[in-house]
């Protein structure tokens, strides 16, 4: 398999198997709607087969960050919308990531009265937030009845970003977020119909990606997962817990026909991805570079081993907006200024320069 062959990924048609990895930048201002800036900054990236945007909040209590937009609010669709079109004009595609951030935010971020999770387990660190760091809260933990709400917010979010322009959505359930908290054992505690077994910790996640396939159509709909990465107190540290609850969630939404799942583990090859993927049955996208900075060299070779379907890849691609062309004619790659990550304004966001011949 070639990394830069032509993949159809559910309703989408990738022109190469190089994806953008959900990146969260805080370029957007305090009401969530993208500018200017974070238009150029997906336009420049259009060569990618597809972007994944970063991280969008479905609630006003599911913000996790500061300056991270949403797909709640007129404004915020209307300024995605700019998003979409000027990456369609480039003839590229892009999907919107769905993330509910879960316990792992603060009030004096959301404006919410209190954060939500599965649990009342509050996760070890500090937020920062519009007032400064502060330690993250304990968190509500969400009664059955409040559940529906949350598939309900899922599902709104991923109306909007189809009405935003987006070819689908990738809902966010990995790296110790809402979805992710459900799974994992360290930050469900829960003794109703939602928690204990692995099977009741995939229920919600299941939940949720069944109503938003319903909504908004199977083949737009992706799922990202994280297994055994253990970040923000998302501990999954049992293999065979760790098997069984992910066979389980992927037994749950198998039949359902998503697009893709994104699987973010170090060992792409290993037992339990391949187990995973297998289970699923789909297109699989696979990120190893959490850690450390994925190389052509390792992309090349996912691909060329068939161990998935498409490469997911962060930092390579917020320095280099022209990263397939540099990797397929072996070009240098600009170098990341990690400084400029989370910073305000163009420096550091849409400044890295294209190759120029």
């Amino acid at each position: 398999m070639d990394l830069f062959s032509p993949v159809a990924l559910g309703d989408l048609k990738l022109s190469n198997r190089v994806v953008m990895a959900p990146l969260t930048r805080s370029r957007s201002g305090k009401d969530g709607v993208p500018n200017a800036d974070v238009v150029e900054y997906y336009r420049q990236r259009a060569s990618l087969g597809l972007i994944v945007s970063e991280g969008t909040y479905p609630s006003f209590a599911g913000q996790g960050f500061v300056r991270q937009p949403g797909l709640v609010t007129e404004e915020q669709v209307a300024g995605w919308k700019k998003v979409t079109d000027a990456v369609h004009a480039e003839g590229g595609l892009i999907v919107a990531q769905v993330m509910h951030a879960g316990r792992v935010t603060h009030p004096d971020t959301t404006g919410a009265e209190f954060v939500e999770a599965p649990s009342a387990i509050a996760v070890e660190g500090e937020s920062r937030t519009y007032t400064g760091k502060h330690a993250y809260p304990v968190p509500h933990a969400l009664g059955t009845e409040e559940l529906p709400r949350i598939i309900e917010e899922f599902v709104a979010a991923s109306r909007n970003a189809i009405a935003a322009g987006f070819d689908g959505v990738e809902l966010h359930g990995a790296n110790g977020y809402l979805l992710h908290e459900f799974l994992a054992p360290s930050a469900n505690t829960r003794t109703d119909n939602y928690g204990g077994s692995p099977e009741n910790r995939a229920r919600f996640v299941i939940e949720v990606a069944t109503a938003v396939a319903h909504a908004i159509g199977a083949g737009k709909t992706a799922l990202r997962i994280s297994p055994e990465h253990n970040v923000q107190g998302a501990v999954e540290n049992d293999r065979a817990d760790v098997l069984a609850t992910y066979t389980a969630l992927l037994e749950g939404i198998a039949p359902l026909g998503l697009a893709n799942l994104s699987i973010l583990h170090h060992e792409p090859s290993g037992e339990l991805v391949q187990s995973l993927r297998k289970t699923f049955g789909g297109p699989v996208l696979l990120n190893t570079g959490f850690a450390e900075i994925t190389t052509y060299e390792e992309a090349a070779r996912v691909a060329a081993e068939g161990w998935g379907d498409a490469i997911v890849v962060g930092r390579p691609a917020i320095a280099n907006p022209d990263l397939v062309r540099r990797w397929k004619e072996e070009l240098p790659l600009n170098e990341p200024d990690f400084a400029t990550f989370y910073t305000e304004g163009p420096k550091g966001y849409i400044d890295y320069p294209f190759w120029e011949n």
